[in-house]
């Protein structure tokens, strides 16, 4: 008797299992999910993961699909990990772990007041510690750990919605050309990360202080210098190399990061102009600038 073939991971059907910390965005990730056509369904029980997937792998009306899963599922998220390997080898699966620091989580607690589910008549302090305890397990299986401390609801739909859209050919990689500054951390979402801190630094030009990496006097004059040519002839042949194997390999989105100092000038301009090289090659790219100042975005 032949060997029954094992199931592959269907190229027609996507499921995206949102997770993360309470107050870190989860339901406002989720609408973002409903808005781009996938099917939404909030805190489905962990037993009926393997059956949704199944149904979502099997549907013809159903092909892209997003749900939520935290830590409202208790101990049994002990079993994720298992229950995650089992569906991956049928459907692609994408896990997408929100979280945000403590100070950030705090702030939107009192701003809310609405109790934590693990500390309904006691502190947040104490149950956000109990909860990044429960979803260590969770945590460790995410394709994309997604820092939300310095996004608004607005910013996070629309950086949700910019990486996982879609064309109606069919699913394309989508690049997230992104600057930020290294004072504020690198952003943990990044495939691959650039430090430009080597070129040197508009902010020291008292003309160029106050502007950013996207006016145009800026981008010349970090453009200017050879070693900036030399620096982004280099990172375009390393993407134009990498791509189509990532393509290959069936990766939807990767975020590029590049980082200088404040995040304002030399990081802006050059992911500014790495999207404009690789647009010139196809690509669909998009750039997001994660610590320009909002009161001086030129």
């Amino acid at each position: 008797m032949a060997a029954t073939p094992k199931p592959s991971p269907s190229k027609a059907s996507e499921l995206i299992i949102l997770t993360g910390l309470s107050g870190s965005g989860k339901a406002s990730a989720l609408k973002a999910f409903e808005d781009l056509g996938f099917y939404s369904v909030d805190n489905l029980p962990l037993e009926l993961l393997p059956r949704f997937a199944d149904l979502v792998r099997q549907s013809a009306e159903i092909d892209r699909a997003a749900l939520v899963v935290d830590v409202r599922e208790g101990q049994t998220l002990e079993r994720f990990p298992a229950i995650l390997q089992q569906i991956k080898k049928s459907l692609a699966t994408t896990v997408i772990f929100l979280e945000a620091s403590d100070a950030a989580l705090l702030r939107r607690y009192s701003e809310t007041r609405r109790p934590h589910p693990l500390g309904k008549s006691g502190m947040v302090r104490p149950a956000l510690e109990s909860e990044r305890t429960l979803l260590d397990p969770v945590r460790n299986v995410a394709d994309i750990t997604l820092d939300t401390s310095n996004f608004n609801v607005h910013e996070l739909r629309a950086y949700l919605q910019a990486k996982f859209e879609t064309e109606s050919t069919g699913r394309n990689l989508l690049i997230s050309s992104i600057s930020f500054g290294y004072k504020n951390g690198v952003p943990l979402e990044a495939d691959l990360v650039f430090d430009v801190r080597f070129l040197p630094n508009p902010h020291f030009i008292p003309e160029f202080r106050k502007l950013t990496g996207r006016h145009s006097k800026v981008a010349a004059y970090v453009r200017n210098f050879p070693q900036t040519q030399e620096f982004l002839d280099k990172v375009t042949e390393m993407l134009l190399f990498l791509l189509p194997y990532y393509i290959q390999e069936g990766k939807s989105y990767l975020t590029v990061a590049f980082g200088c100092t404040g995040g304002q000038h030399r990081s802006v301009a050059i992911a500014e102009e790495v999207k404009k090289r690789l647009d010139k090659h196809g690509y669909r790219v998009k750039t997001a600038h994660r610590d320009m100042p909002r009161s001086s975005r030129t």
